[in-house]
C-alpha cells in the first residue's frame, strides 16, 4: 500500500500488574487511567531492519517517545488497543497508522481458535512465548535489578514473536482491510466522544425509582422477582401455573422464565394486568444490562473522553463486534435510550450519523439477480409494503391499507430470504423477531393472508407439521397455536413463491457446498470465489468453513458440518446465504467508511451505521456528503440501488429524527 508514514516500530510494554489491579479484572480503560498505572518498560525495533529489539526503562519512555517524530511514524504491536492506549494516552504519542496482529489473525484463522502471541507462536511454529511476566506479579512501586533483566528479556522475545507472525500474516493481507484496523483501533486509542455525566446520574435514578415504586406497589422485593423459583411461587400465588420448557442442556423440564422464553413473553403481554405487571418488574429486576452499563459509563466520564472499543472482524463474516472485555457493548445501544443521547460530540463539533437502509435485503437481491426486488428498491419509497403488493398481488398496498401483509413482507425479506421454516419463524415471531415486538397471528390474519380450510386441513395430515408445531413453546390454546403457524407458512411459502430467483440462488449454494467448499473445483459467481473450504469476498477476505465434512445427524441425516474453534457447526445453503450476504453488505459498508475518513474523522460504527465528527460551520454540507459516501455503488455490486438515512447532531441519539 502507499504508505502514511516513512517508518514502522514493533512496540511491546510491560507494565506493573497484581492479583486486583490486573487487565483479567478490569477494562484497558480502567487500567491505563488507574493512578496504579506504571510501566516498566518498553522494548522496540525497527519493523524489517536488522538488529535485536531494544529495552527501554521505564523512567527513560518519555524521553524515547519525545525523540520520535509520530506524524510520519507506525507502530506494530500484538493486542495494539492495549500498547498504542499507553503510548497515546500515558505518553502523548499519536503514531500515524497502527497496525495489529490480533486483529488480522482473528480475520485470517476465526475468532474461535486462539490468537494469542502464545498460540500463534505455536500455530506457526516458533519459539515459545516466555513466562517472566508472572514473576512481577504483586509488584507495584518497583521490581529487583535481576527481575527487570529478565523481563526485558521477555519483552524483547514478544517483539520478535510479533514481527515473525506480522510477516506471516501480512503477504496479500488487503490494504482496505489494514486501513480499518487502523481506524478501529484510533476510534479508541485517539477517543474523542464526550459523555454527559449529569444526564447519567439523572437517568440512574429515575431507573431506580420507577423499579422501586413498582416493587412497592406489588409489595414484592426485588429478590423475590430475581430468583426463578420465588418468581414461579408468586405466580402460583396468583393462580398463575408456571411456564415450563425442556431444557437444552439436561432434556428435563426447566422454569421458562427468561427474557426471551416465549411462555414468559406470552405472560408479560398478556391480558391479565397484575401479571404483566410483575413480570415487567421482574424484567427490571433481571435486566441490569442497560444500568450497569449507564453506571460504567457514568465512571468513564470521570476519567476523560469516551474509548469506543470494537473488535475489526468479530464476527466471522467480517463485521465489527464489541471488544472482548470492554464491559461496554457499543453495538447494542437501543434507539432512543438516553445512553445514546449522553454520547455528545466535543464542544464545536457535531456527529454525522450515516445509516445504511436494508442494505442485506439489497445485497441478497442483487446476488440473486432479482430484478423486481432490485427494481423496488430502485422505486424508493416504502420496500416493505412495495414488496408487500407483489408478494400478495394487492396493488397500492400501504403501512396503513393492509398493516399485517406489509409487516408480513418486511419479515419475509429481513429473515425468510435466508432459507429460514416456517416453523422457526413462528417461534421467532411469539418472541419477537428480529428484535420486534413479540406476535402471535390470530385466525382473522391468517385468512388475510390467504389460508384456507383445504390449506389448514392438509397442513393437519403431516404428522412432522404436528410435531414441529408442538415443539414451538407457547401458553396459547392449541387452536391459537394452529393459526398462528398456518399464517407463518403461509407468508414463507407466499416469500418463496415471489421470490422465485432467491430460491434458485439457495439451490446454487447448496450445491456449491459439494462441487467447492468440500471438492475444491474454483467457482466464481459475481463479486465471490467459491473455493476449497473459503468463500472469497470482493474485500478479498474470506469466508471460511474448515474441515468440512459430510455426517450423519441424530437421526441419521446427511448434513455438513465445520470446524469452529473446538466446535463443529452445521453448514446449509440457508445458512451460505446468510454469510455471503453478511459479508458483502459488510464490504459496501466499509467502503462507505474509508471514503468518509478520508474527509473526517470516523468515531464509531454500529451495525451499517457510520458515525462521523464534523466542525459545526460544516454540517450542512456535510450531511449530504457523508450520506453520499454512503450510497456510493461500489464496482464489484455495479448499479446496486442502495440508500441511506440520517442526520447530524452534538448529541448521538438525537443525531437521526
Amino acid at each position: 500500500m502507499s504508505a502514511p508514514y516513512k517508518r514502522a516500530l514493533v512496540v511491546d510494554f510491560e507494565t506493573a500488574w497484581s492479583l486486583e489491579y490486573t487487565l483479567s479484572k478490569m477494562t484497558t480503560e480502567e487500567y491505563v487511567r488507574d493512578v496504579r498505572f506504571k510501566a516498566w518498560g518498553l522494548c522496540w525495533k525497527e519493523l524489517g531492519a536488522e538488529g535485536a529489539p531494544v529495552w527501554v526503562r521505564g523512567n527513560d519512555v518519555q524521553g524515547w517517545v519525545d525523540s520520535i517524530d509520530w506524524a510520519t511514524t507506525a507502530v506494530l504491536a500484538h493486542n495494539a488497543q492495549f500498547d498504542v492506549t499507553i503510548l497515546s494516552w500515558r505518553y502523548g504519542a499519536k503514531p500515524c497508522f497502527i497496525f495489529d496482529t490480533l486483529s488480522m489473525a482473528r480475520a485470517l484463522r476465526g475468532v474461535e481458535v486462539g490468537n494469542s502471541l502464545m498460540k500463534l507462536a505455536e500455530a506457526f511454529s516458533l519459539p515459545p512465548k516466555g513466562t517472566a511476566v508472572h514473576s512481577t506479579k504483586g509488584m507495584l512501586d518497583s521490581i529487583p535489578f535481576d527481575t527487570e533483566r529478565e523481563l526485558a528479556d521477555y519483552c524483547k522475545h514478544d517483539v520478535y514473536l510479533c514481527e515473525e507472525i506480522f510477516n506471516r500474516l501480512i503477504p496479500g493481507y488487503p490494504t482496505k482491510e489494514l486501513k480499518l484496523i487502523d481506524m478501529t483501533l484510533k476510534m479508541y486509542t485517539r477517543p474523542v466522544l464526550i459523555l454527559d455525566g449529569d444526564m447519567l446520574v439523572e437517568a440512574l435514578l429515575e431507573e431506580k425509582t420507577k423499579r422501586e415504586s413498582l416493587l412497592q406497589k406489588l409489595g414484592v422485593a426485588e429478590a423475590s422477582l430475581a430468583s426463578n423459583p420465588q418468581f414461579a411461587e408468586i405466580l402460583t400465588t396468583l393462580g398463575v401455573t408456571p411456564p415450563t420448557k425442556i431444557s437444552k442442556t439436561t432434556g428435563k423440564p426447566a422454569l421458562a422464565l427468561a427474557k426471551n422464553d416465549a411462555l414468559f413473553q406470552a405472560l408479560l403481554n398478556g391480558e391479565r394486568e397484575d401479571v404483566a405487571l410483575l413480570c415487567e418488574a421482574r424484567l427490571g429486576v433481571k435486566s441490569t444490562t442497560e444500568r450497569t452499563r449507564a453506571q460504567r459509563f457514568l465512571d468513564i466520564s470521570t476519567r476523560g473522553a469516551l474509548p469506543v472499543p470494537l473488535s475489526y472482524y468479530g464476527a466471522g463474516t467480517g463485521r465489527w463486534t464489541a471488544a472482548k472485555g470492554s464491559a461496554i457493548n457499543m453495538q447494542n445501544l437501543k434507539r432512543g435510550s438516553f445512553l445514546r443521547k449522553a454520547i455528545m460530540a466535543p464542544e464545536g463539533y457535531q456527529l454525522v450519523v450515516g445509516d445504511l437502509s436494508q442494505i442485506e435485503p439489497r445485497v441478497l437481491a442483487w446476488l440473486a439477480d432479482y430484478t423486481e426486488l432490485l427494481d423496488i428498491f430502485r422505486a424508493g419509497g416504502d420496500p416493505y409494503a412495495q414488496f408487500g403488493s407483489q408478494m400478495f398481488r394487492i396493488p397500492g398496498m400501504t403501512k396503513d391499507s393492509h398493516p399485517v401483509e406489509r409487516q408480513s413482507a418486511k419479515s419475509a425479506l429481513l429473515g425468510a430470504g435466508y432459507q429460514l421454516g416456517w416453523s422457526s419463524f413462528a417461534a421467532q415471531l411469539l418472541t419477537g423477531f428480529l428484535g420486534a415486538p413479540p406476535l402471535r397471528y390470530t385466525k382473522q390474519d391468517a385468512v388475510k393472508l390467504g389460508v384456507t380450510k383445504m390449506m389448514a386441513s392438509k397442513f393437519l395430515e403431516w404428522e412432522d407439521n404436528l410435531k414441529r408445531m408442538q415443539d414451538i413453546p407457547h401458553t396459547c390454546t392449541d387452536e391459537e397455536l394452529l393459526y398462528h403457524c398456518l399464517a407463518a407458512k403461509a407468508i414463507i411459502d407466499t416469500y418463496r413463491a415471489a421470490a422465485a430467483p432467491v430460491v434458485e440462488f439457495w439451490s446454487l449454494m447448496g450445491e456449491l457446498i459439494n462441487h467447492s467448499l468440500f471438492k475444491g473445483k474454483e467457482y466464481k459467481y459475481h463479486c465471490l470465489t467459491f473455493r476449497k473450504e473459503e468463500i472469497v469476498l470482493p474485500s478479498g477476505m474470506s469466508l471460511r468453513y474448515p474441515e468440512l465434512r459430510l455426517e450423519k445427524d441424530s437421526e441419521g441425516k446427511s448434513q455438513w458440518t465445520y470446524a469452529d474453534g473446538p466446535k463443529r457447526q452445521k453448514l446449509y445453503a440457508g445458512k451460505i446465504t446468510n454469510n455471503v450476504v453478511q459479508g458483502t453488505a459488510r464490504c459496501v459498508m466499509s467502503d462507505g467508511l474509508l471514503r468518509i475518513a478520508k474527509r473526517y474523522p470516523v468515531v464509531g460504527t454500529v451495525h451499517d451505521e457510520a458515525l462521523a465528527l464534523v466542525p459545526e460551520e460544516e454540517v450542512d454540507d456535510a450531511k449530504t456528503w457523508v450520506l453520499a459516501q454512503m450510497v456510493t455503488p461500489p464496482a464489484y455490486l455495479q448499479d446496486i440501488p442502495l440508500a441511506a438515512d440520517g442526520g447530524a447532531h452534538r448529541r448521538y441519539g438525537l443525531a437521526k429524527k
